[in-house]
């Protein structure tokens, strides 16, 4: 924290836009409760994509595996920039979150804002509305296109597909038009008319798909470089990084052990998630939809470091953030 606090000060952290973790035991005594236990703070998105953490949190690992040298708090949240807004304000320590907004928060914090891990890849469908006219990606040319969110992972993929066709956005002087809207949003207008073609995350391709009025037009492994990119990412801070490396290991160990556990029973995943989903949301993703969901990700802790730097080259060019960062200076791997 003490790092990323200073480059606030000076406002190199601008709108609240950022990321970063804050150190279990940075600044000293502060990570310390009064019971003397060491505070490990984490965040995470009640959704399927965060499925380490989902299966983490339900089956105590953390917990387990660091007994009563640490008191472990799970936060959820609903977007990224309330999450940022968290880790930069000290109440997290690790994230779950997109490889965009953790790209954001390194490139705005000046490196202080690292991604150790991997956690899911792909698990998202770019949907076409039946009677949109449209057979190929071609065909989007004039059309609406709607996303969950302006910057997000789904949304430079898309821009990526459309520079790939040739094809410019309005605002970059071309003809497509790009809506953000939430997830269930989309599914309305989608029904209703008022979007051609959506770029969404599972469960909600799944979802709009099976509500009749959308088809596939680009399956998960066919959105961007085969599926072979990150949907979601484990960040910390360097300040946590320095201080706690040990913890950060250990963090990751269990990491790996829950990834092992999803890949060896995923049937059982599948139900420990969606019970995490519908303790935190109040309502359960259908049996046969999570499945398929499921079914259009990969749960993997392997960084694929050459498309994280791709979203980074997308986001310099549709200016999301300032400049490319130096690989080595986005990514950390080795604890001592």
């Amino acid at each position: 924290m003490k790092n990323i606090m200073k480059k606030i000060v000076t406002g190199l952290i601008v709108a609240g836009i950022c990321l970063s973790a804050s150190a279990c035991g940075s600044g000293g005594d502060s990570a310390k409760g009064e019971d003397g236990k060491t505070k490990v703070r984490i965040a995470y998105f009640p959704n399927i994509t965060h499925t380490q953490a989902l299966v983490m949190k339900n089956k105590k690992m953390l917990e387990e595996k660091w007994g009563e040298d640490c008191l472990v708090t799970w936060n959820s949240f609903n977007a990224g920039p309330a999450e940022m807004e968290a880790i930069f304000a000290g109440e997290i320590d690790l994230g779950y979150i997109g490889p965009v907004p953790a790209l954001s928060a390194n490139v705005k914090s000046e490196g202080d804002v690292k991604i150790i891990s991997n956690t899911t890849n792909a698990g998202a469908v770019l949907l076409k509305r039946k009677d949109s006219g449209i057979t190929s990606l071609s065909d989007l040319a004039g059309k609406k296109i709607a996303v969950p969110q302006m910057g997000n992972t789904q949304h430079l993929c898309l821009l990526s597909i459309l520079s790939d066709q040739g094809l410019k956005t309005v605002d970059a002087g071309g003809d497509v038009t790009v809506n953000a809207s939430s997830n269930a949003d989309i599914l309305n207008l989608i029904d209703n008319g008022s979007v051609d073609a959506a770029l969404v995350p599972e469960p909600w391709g799944t979802t709009i798909e099976n509500n009749g009025n959308a088809e596939i037009l680009l399956d998960y492994n066919e959105v961007f470089l085969e599926g072979n990119y990150p949907t979601a990412v484990v960040v910390a801070s360097q300040d946590f990084i320095e201080d706690h490396p040990d913890l950060v290991k250990q963090f990751l160990q269990i990491h790996e052990e829950a990834t092992l556990y999803i890949n060896q029973n995923m049937e059982e995943a599948r139900t420990i998630v969606n019970d995490e989903i519908k303790e935190t949301t109040g309502k359960a993703i259908d049996e046969a939809v999570i499945e398929n969901a499921f079914a259009r990700m990969t749960v993997d802790t392997a960084l694929n470091k050459e498309a994280v730097m791709k979203f980074a080259e997308i986001s310099k060019n549709e200016g999301f953030i300032n400049k490319v960062p130096e690989e080595s200076d986005v990514f950390t791997t080795s604890f001592n």
